[in-house]
């Protein structure tokens, strides 16, 4: 351990191709879309991959952003790309980021065709970028520590975000590094280093001395919820073998520091007896400290300020104050102030992010509005049917109601355009005199039709009665035949005739009885325009107007 910092190693991947499963799938999925359109997304897509892989795990922080870049990527096509065994099949290939130090058989590769399971491998490999970035050189700053500070939040809040959805990504079949309890050990582990910056810069600032007894306490408080994680039977055989000794130590240093400040505290108040004690805490854990990390304790400055401040401090007490130093057991918690916290998974992470494939809906999205045109056209041919069975309908009983042809404007003293036409057409068919006329002839038209027919059956009979005659008085030498038979086919057109005239009598009674009634409105039709139109102006109102509207 050359620094106080613990770093994440990273995982290991192999370069895969992405361009052209998602080419083919946006000719399938996308029929509206040419997939040559994306040919230079595809490509940077695959460039985004390689950086990625090339910078992971780097200490300058210039390369988180190339991680960022590659994130958010995958943030955004994975509602639009469904990267799974059945549909985009891609197979990602990662090794366990503690592979050199697993002492198991457990599974150092997991290979899944699952964009899931690559976004969360990413994500770990940015949060123990993250912890790379931090350079121990800087913490000596303010800008700094405030830099560390901030990674070591972020990367605490990917690895707990990584712990709450793991488990359906890999569906429980995983790497050591990628299991729950993993996760959630390194999160507290980060979230300690946190911490550490923050009582480093207390310290630095020269805080109030409760303060920074506060703040260490908490540091402490971090490092053994930490070990407590990282001691779990399923995950201890994960760690470098030196990470625990380091972490355990660290418990102690914080937990010294914090009874360094607090006896600082007391000194203040002039309780020299608990100054001492406290001093005595405070170099006994930091001694334990020492001889747990051997030549590897990276805090000889801390110990050597402690050690001188306890033996003065008991000096000064045994020459001049002679205060009576109390059980250690006795003396009062000191209060924690928790200044770090898990920073939440931001999205995008990467400034001015621009989505390669933004014109390509997500496939929800494009589902949902091929469902919805095709539901649209369904309603809108419904609709469109009932319409139509509607308006014949309505059709229907205007044409029963005579409009609207029945509806003419009869005021002042134009004639109606319809009564125009009407009048005209009755003027062209000879009008009321030829209309008098053809009525007048049809009683004497039907008289000689039925002489006709009546002469006709009269002939029928009397050249039947001859023969008849002539078969009685010549008997078999009359051989010809007879004359019923023969007149058979005439005598029914004689009797199709005869219902002819009997349905004419009946048509001409109501023909006449028609003319009667109209007779008047016709004689009004057959004038010309310059008498119709006064004719018109005197009845507009009477029913006989409306009888010849209705003609």
């Amino acid at each position: 351990m050359a620094t106080a910092l613990l770093c994440i190693p990273v995982k290991k991947t192999f370069e895969v191709d992405l361009s052209k499963p998602l080419r083919d799938f946006i000719a399938i999925a996308y029929g509206n879309t040419n997939p040559d359109d994306y040919n230079y997304a595809l490509s940077e897509l695959n460039k985004l991959r390689s950086n990625f892989i090339a910078k992971s795990g780097e200490k300058q922080e210039s390369a988180l952003d190339v991680c960022y870049r590659y994130y958010d990527q995958l943030s955004a096509i994975e509602c639009k790309f469904p990267i799974t065994e059945n549909q985009v099949r891609i197979n990602f290939k990662w090794q366990d980021a503690f592979s050199k130090d697993l002492r198991t058989v457990q599974k150092k590769v997991l290979t899944l065709a699952s964009g899931a399971y690559e976004k969360a491998c990413v994500l770990f490999n940015i949060a123990a970028t993250q912890s790379h970035a931090v350079d121990p050189q800087s913490l000596g700053t303010d800008e700094g520590l405030k830099m560390a500070a901030k990674l070591f939040q972020q990367s605490s809040g990917i690895f707990l975000h990584l712990a709450s959805t793991i488990s359906p990504v890999t569906s429980g079949d995983t790497t050591y590094d990628l299991q729950p309890d993993t996760l959630n050990a390194l999160s507290s582990l980060m979230l300690a280093q946190a911490q550490d910056c923050f009582v480093r810069k207390a310290i630095s600032d020269k805080m109030k001395s409760g303060m920074t007894a506060k703040l260490s306490e908490q540091c402490s408080h971090l490092f053994a919820e930490a070990l407590k994680l990282m001691q779990l039977e399923a995950v201890k055989s994960v760690w470098p073998k030196d990470w625990l000794i380091a972490v355990a130590s660290r418990q102690d240093v914080f937990r010294g520091l914090a009874q360094f400040y607090q006896s600082v505290v007391a000194k203040e108040a002039k309780n020299f007896g608990e100054e001492v004690a406290r001093l005595k805490i405070a170099s006994d854990l930091l001694a334990k400290a020492a001889k747990q990390c051997g030549s590897n304790f990276v805090y000889h400055s801390y110990q050597k300020t402690v050690i001188e401040a306890f033996q003065k401090a008991e000096k000064d007490n045994n020459f001049v104050y002679h205060a009576k130093v109390p059980e250690a057991s006795t003396l009062a918690v000191i209060e924690k102030a928790a200044i770090a916290k898990p920073t939440p998974v931001s999205n995008p992470m990467s400034q001015n992010f621009k989505d390669l494939f933004e014109r390509i809906v997500p496939l929800a999205v494009q589902m949902a509005l091929s469902t919805f045109e095709e539901r649209k056209s369904e309603i809108v041919s419904r609709e469109i049917g009932r319409l139509r069975e509607s308006t014949q309908i309505l059709n229907s009983v205007l044409v029963s109601l005579n409009l609207p042809a029945a509806i003419e404007d009869l005021a002042g003293d134009r004639i109606p355009l319809s009564l125009q036409e009407k009048a005209a057409k009755v003027r062209r068919m000879g009008g009321i005199e030829h209309l008098t006329y053809l009525t007048n002839d049809l009683p004497a038209l039907l008289q000689r039709n039925k002489e006709i027919l009546d002469e006709c059956e009269r002939m029928l009979n009397e050249e039947e009665s001859s023969d008849r005659q002539l078969r009685a008085q010549f008997r078999q030498h009359w051989a010809r035949s007879a004359s019923e038979l023969l007149n058979q086919p005439i005598r029914s057109e004689c009797a199709k005739y005869r219902q002819i005239i009997t349905s004419a009598l009946q048509a001409d009674s109501l023909v006449r009885q028609r003319y009667f009634q109209h007779r008047d409105a016709i004689a009004l039709l057959s004038q010309p325009d310059v008498g119709l139109r006064p004719q018109i102006v005197t009845i507009r109102n009477s029913q006989l107007c409306l009888a010849i509207i209705g003609v």
